[in-house]
């Protein structure tokens, strides 16, 4: 085959119940990460850095953040035909919402039947990672599959929290789908682990068509491309397996290869920023290579004041962004997002700090998640007595990570 005419579906309809209060007032794949960045734009950056320039983003839930920053940040050259766009739920099969992530892409097919593809690569978009999807498309070429999903390798212990692919002998077709099994199946090259599914797929278009219809029809069926879908694949001996362990990035290192987080839980975000701070850190956002792209809001440079004894600006094993202004105060392993403010001896130590939060004088925020817009007064602390925290109506996470939500009040 000559070069193939790809489609991309990012699944961004998530509700993101775990995440909040971050996603009380937006859609999962909205939720700032890294300072600059939203997540989505991760998948996003994965597709378009590989080619992949004709994208839409299927949205749902409380998606005006999400679809504003699509809009305004994702703009490809129209002239060539290549686009990013929002597409929400559109009711075309009747009066109902998505009810799966299958049932996203049946009830928008109409994408597909205009766009004419070859294949369908879906992704979802609430991990955070970096990939480059001509290999995987590659391989479903070569290996002649209907679809083809990606692992991940994991330590056969930990598997079974997990969706399981169990392989053939080869390592790559795949025989099975096991959902959370008490003994995961190691793999032909590695007993001791077990293949997860990322949740991305590359499918020839008219297997997934097929596959769509044949699910719609099934009364008993949960419309999920990993729990239905992919069965049906399976099934039909049509499925393969891709090793993101073998995945070769642009521009990545031995010692931040192969990275891969799933951010759904507070505490999963919360260690992700943690990973960022590290001097070298696990994830690395400067690789110029295969860069992650966003809009970058207009803000001047980070801007660190004071140098009177102990009324010193500085931050140490930290992420600062645009418009922050440290004033005499100490930052310390944590993520601050543009514009927010730290005041004269106050202290952020191991936190991730979201878009123009006001930290006041003498204050103390300690392994928390701070959300955009808050006011912290002069002398309160945040992250340090969890029993106060949750008087004031703070969410503790289960790790004990303090999470402040958008705009919410903060008392001393």
């Amino acid at each position: 085959m000559a070069d193939p005419k790809i489609l991309g579906l990012v699944l961004a309809g998530g509700e993101g119940k775990r995440l909040s209060p971050l996603t009380l007032d937006r859609a999962k794949p909205a939720v700032p990460f890294a300072g600059l960045y939203r997540l989505v734009d991760f998948a996003l950056s994965n597709l378009v850095n590989a080619g992949v320039l004709r994208i839409a983003v299927l949205t749902q839930y409380k998606s005006h953040s999400l679809d504003r920053h699509i809009t305004t940040t994702w703009r490809m050259s129209s002239l060539l035909g290549n686009y990013v766009t929002p597409v929400p739920a559109q009711q075309r099969l009747g009066p109902q919402w998505y009810t799966g992530s299958a049932n996203a892409i049946h009830q928008s097919l109409n994408l597909i039947h205009d766009e004419k593809p070859d294949l369908v690569v879906v992704f979802g978009a609430d991990h955070v990672y970096r990939m480059d999807p001509r290999q995987m498309i590659k391989q479903h070429l070569d290996g002649g599959a209907g679809a083809t999903v990606a692992g991940i390798r994991v330590p056969r212990g930990e598997a079974s929290a997990f969706g399981v692919i169990k392989t053939a002998a080869d390592g790559r077709q795949v025989e099975a789908f096991l959902e959370k099994p008490s003994d995961p199946p190691g793999l032909p090259d590695a007993p001791d682990e077990s293949f997860v599914s990322m949740g991305n797929y590359v499918f020839s278009t008219e297997v997934l068509i097929d596959a769509l219809h044949a699910d719609a029809a099934d009364e008993f069926s949960k419309h999920d491309m990993g729990g239905d879908i992919m069965p049906m694949m399976v099934e039909q001996g049509r499925a393969q397996v891709y090793d993101f362990q073998s995945n070769q990035v642009p521009g990545t290192h031995a010692e931040n290869s192969g990275y891969w987080r799933d951010v759904g839980t507070l505490d999963s975000y919360y260690d992700s920023h943690m990973d960022l701070c590290a001097v070298v850190p696990a994830f690395d956002l400067y690789n110029s290579a295969w860069p992650i792209l966003t809009h970058i809001p207009p803000h001047p440079p980070a801007k660190f004041v004071h140098d009177d004894g102990d009324r010193v600006g500085r931050a140490v094993n930290s992420v600062i962004s645009n418009g922050v202004i440290i004033s005499g105060a100490l930052v310390r392993e944590s993520v601050l997002s543009p514009g927010v403010r730290v005041e004269e001896h106050a202290t952020v130590d191991r936190s991730v700090i979201l878009d123009n939060t006001v930290i006041g004088a003498h204050a103390l925020v300690r392994n928390a998640i701070v959300d955009k817009n808050v006011m912290i007064p002069a002398g309160a602390q945040v992250g340090v007595d969890k029993e106060h925290d949750r008087a004031r109506g703070f969410v503790i996470s289960d790790g004990g990570v303090t999470v402040v939500g958008k705009g919410q009040r903060v008392t001393a």
